[in-house]
């Protein structure tokens, strides 16, 4: 039996179940394996355990896919991203046995233009994530009782302390990041050795994906994250924070 099988299943679990699921999964899972992790969720949840994915690579999907084929994967196409990133999403969906879900915010770019004025993205990055990644998300998400997410602790500050499993009291939803305690050499070695997609533009200059208005190429030595909102103080969208 493995870790994931001992620990206990929501037949109903809501609220501060839930909560307290998190919890304790997130203290007896947290030397598990990534693909311990994601069974564990899978066979909890169902089909109301989802995955997402930026699209910088497709780890994580590839992953969740040998556990349960087929998985959703929801992606959020904020229309700011650039078209390598696109691409990714497109071929995933193709070489990859998972359900891909596009999510898109509620206005498109030009309408959100005429709404809001040109280029949010310069005057109010806060606002222009919170309406075009935060608010499509969140509703994506009410399909689901837990989500999984790439995010791992070497990634910076502001995530170093990412439980394996934990509790987002924002959503009311178990969040889940299996990747948590990779490292950038673990992930490398996990696309070499299953020939996992990957983003062209982590090979030209980009180690952080974000939409393109945001992000610009990173020089050798400079923090990975360091082009995402460069020249500013913000460091995350909004949707781990």
């Amino acid at each position: 039996m493995t870790r994931a099988q001992a620990l206990p299943r929501p037949h109903g679990c809501e609220g501060r179940d839930l909560e307290s699921l998190a919890t304790r999964a997130g203290r007896d899972l947290e030397e598990a394996s990534a693909t311990e992790i994601i069974r564990w969720a899978a066979e909890t949840f169902g089909p109301r355990f989802c995955v997402t994915s930026s699209m910088q690579d497709t780890v994580l999907a590839h992953l969740a896919s040998e556990v349960v084929p087929g998985i959703d994967v929801v992606f959020l196409d904020t229309g700011y991203h650039f078209a390598e990133t696109v691409g990714t999403a497109d071929a995933a969906s193709v070489v990859i046995p998972i359900n891909l879900v596009t999510v898109r915010p509620r206005q498109t770019v030009a309408e959100q233009d005429a709404t809001l004025g040109p280029e949010l993205f310069r005057r109010n990055p806060e606002l222009c994530c919170q309406l075009r990644k935060v608010a499509p998300l969140e509703r994506a998400l009410q399909a689901y009782d837990a989500w999984a997410t790439g995010i791992r602790r070497d990634e910076g500050p502001t995530r170093a302390s990412t439980p394996v499993v934990g509790w987002d009291g924002r959503r009311g939803k178990v969040k889940v990041a299996p990747l948590a305690r990779w490292t950038e050499d673990d992930v490398d070695r996990y696309i070499a050795e299953n020939g996992v997609l990957t983003n062209p533009l982590l090979s030209d200059g980009y180690p952080s994906v974000g939409c393109w208005p945001c992000t610009r190429r990173v020089a050798d030595g400079e923090d990975p994250r360091s082009g995402r909102w460069a020249g500013s103080t913000k460091t995350e969208c909004g949707i781990h924070t």
